[in-house]
């Protein structure tokens, strides 16, 4: 007699939910820190040490990495199928 096993997805609906917004939020975080930058070369901006720049942005990013360990090492709902057993 065959066994057959069902197949089990590593990642649910639930999963990739979690990780969208983890990449979201990351890349929020990297787009608060682009900029800053002077037109005239021999002029230095003071943009460079802003709140958002120094302080925000990088509590965004490393808050959209946690949010993505948090998804990838979530336990997965979905359990394999027993043999014999009717959907």
């Amino acid at each position: 007699m065959k066994k057959t096993q069902g197949s089990v997805l590593l990642f649910d609906k639930h999963k990739y939910t979690w990780l969208i917004i983890g990449l979201v939020v990351t890349a929020i975080g990297f787009l608060l820190m682009i900029g800053g930058s002077s037109d005239d070369p021999a002029v230095f901006s003071e943009d460079i040490f802003s709140f958002r720049r120094l302080t925000l942005a990088p509590i965004l990013v490393l808050a959209g990495y946690a949010i993505q360990i948090y998804a990838i090492m979530k336990k997965t709902t979905n359990t394999p199928d027993k043999p014999g057993q009717k959907k």
